[in-house]
């Protein structure tokens, strides 16, 4: 039932929200050179890496490191927009299609984060898929406390039905959950 609720939401975004998907390009490419689309690799279900896709909200050449521990001057105009929104996110839905993610599940991590990957790799977080939002995420808990974050990932594994997951959504929806933050500048 998860799979097809990710393939039905997966084509749906990428159907209905086509013309969202133009305009966003369009002014991340005005905004700062370089791609519209962010790809790169993520830890996934079974500690596989796999492709991740966002809408760009830093400048090309950002360093690949977790979130916060990029300056915020790195973060572009339209890309603070993206961020606040979760527009960024949308992009996803190729993930979502290509069975690499789910809607809700542990945001997956850079491969470089190790504290991270070694904390859920602890507690059994990497039998579940990641995904867009997650427990931790309503909960404001960022990448910037790795084993908080497992521990929650972990409950989440734990507790996790369809009612909770639609809970997460809706709480994600309504503005739960900003994001990882960026370092100071």
């Amino acid at each position: 039932m998860t799979r097809m609720l990710d393939l039905l939401v997966a084509v749906g975004i990428l159907l209905v929200l086509l013309p969202i998907f133009a305009v966003l390009w369009a002014l991340i490419r005005f905004d700062s050179p370089g791609p519209a689309i962010f790809a790169q690799t993520r830890v996934g279900r079974g500690q596989a890496p796999f492709t991740l896709y966002k809408f760009r909200t830093m400048k090309s050449g950002t360093a690949a490191a977790g979130t916060h521990e990029v300056s915020v001057s790195a973060v572009t105009k339209i890309g603070k927009f993206l961020r606040g929104t979760k527009l960024d996110e949308l992009p996803q839905a190729i993930n979502l299609l290509l069975g690499q993610m789910t809607l809700v599940g542990p945001r997956p991590c850079l491969p470089v984060q190790e504290e991270l990957v070694n904390a859920r790799q602890a507690l059994g977080v990497y039998r579940i898929k990641p995904g867009i939002t997650g427990f931790a995420q309503i909960r404001e808990i960022d990448m910037s406390r790795p084993h908080e974050l497992a521990e929650a990932d972990h409950v989440y594994m734990k507790l996790q039905s369809v009612l909770l997951n639609f809970k997460i959504i809706l709480l994600t929806a309504f503005g739960r959950g900003g994001g990882d933050r960026v370092a100071s500048a």
